[in-house]
């Protein structure tokens, strides 16, 4: 067959109901006849674009690349032979754009500026999501990049939406000089006589998370330094050897830190966009999705 973009559009209501039959409903069509759709996408892609999940369907790791870019061509298909009048886009306010932290905001704010060049950004950091989440209610933001826990779902109103970009495993930073710098993964029970960095209550179920997978190898950890700054310099302090952290897997380490995945995975944090349709419209959202995923394929490419 040849890929269509009604096709692109099937892929991506899969992902956004997380369930085949919720894809059906959302595009008015039946379950087999999405079911045999998938099967004629995945034989095009030639190999499997969504795993099953307890909740219903995933995408995999190729499938989220494929999706990222489907998202990307629907929304660029979709501004074909559009011109905002010029006193349209001068009339329009700035959108007030925030995120926790996070390495995505950059290259996502630089591709703003060149797909939705008459919009105007004021950009700003919230550590906390809940916090976002308040703020996204109370009308004092416009969109953020959010993070929440597997099972920890973010909690928000009807007034705000919010769509995954991405369930990464946590990685952690070590010094160069560690023992254990040899492993190529490295188990969380191994660490239990560390210091670790540790940052605060995220109101979306960090640090808990992190404590349960520690109870969870066995031990507590017995000096943990609550640390929220710059993150060039707590990898210096890493650096250093004092203390490990769990880190984000897109963490560019500097000279004299190493970043290990942790065997069996046992942390996983989810990045999401969060927005009020109220004040962002449907066409702006996808640029926003579109913007903040490429960002990310680039980091892991990095």
């Amino acid at each position: 067959m040849e890929l269509e973009l009604r096709h692109l559009r099937a892929l991506c209501a899969i992902a956004d109901a997380g369930s085949v039959s919720g894809a059906a409903v959302a595009l008015g069509c039946s379950q087999p006849a999405m079911s045999t759709q998938l099967r004629r996408i995945e034989q095009f892609f030639g190999e499997p674009l969504f795993e099953r999940a307890p909740s219903g369907v995933e995408p995999t790791p190729y499938g989220a690349e494929v999706l990222a870019q489907a998202r990307d061509t629907l929304v660029r298909v979709a501004a074909i032979g559009r011109r905002p009048a010029a006193d349209a886009a001068a009339a329009r306010p700035p959108l007030r754009l925030a995120a926790t932290n996070s390495p995505v905001l950059p290259g996502m704010v630089a591709r703003l500026r060149g797909r939705l060049p008459g919009l105007t950004l004021r950009v700003s950091s919230v550590y906390a999501s809940s916090t976002i989440v308040d703020l996204l209610e109370q009308g004092e933001l416009d969109a953020a990049i959010a993070v929440d826990y597997p099972g920890m779902e973010l909690r928000h109103s009807d007034a705000v939406a919010v769509r995954g970009l991405v369930t990464e495993p946590c990685s952690l930073a070590m010094s160069a000089r560690h023992p254990l710098r040899h492993r190529t993964e490295i188990a969380l029970g191994d660490l239990s006589a560390e210091a670790w960095f540790v940052t605060p209550d995220d109101g979306a179920g960090w640090p808990g998370v992190f404590y349960r997978a520690c109870a969870g190898a066995g031990f507590t950890p017995g000096t943990v330094h609550e640390f929220l700054g710059d993150a060039s310099q707590l990898q210096h302090m890493i650096g250093e050897g004092l203390g490990v952290s769990v880190v984000q897997a897109t963490l560019r380490p500097i000279p004299g830190v190493l970043v290990k995945p942790l065997t069996g995975t046992p942390l996983w944090c989810r990045y999401l966009l969060a927005w009020r349709p109220a004040g962002v419209s449907g066409e702006v959202a996808e640029h926003l999705f579109a913007a903040a995923s490429a960002a990310y394929r680039d980091l892991v490419v990095r």
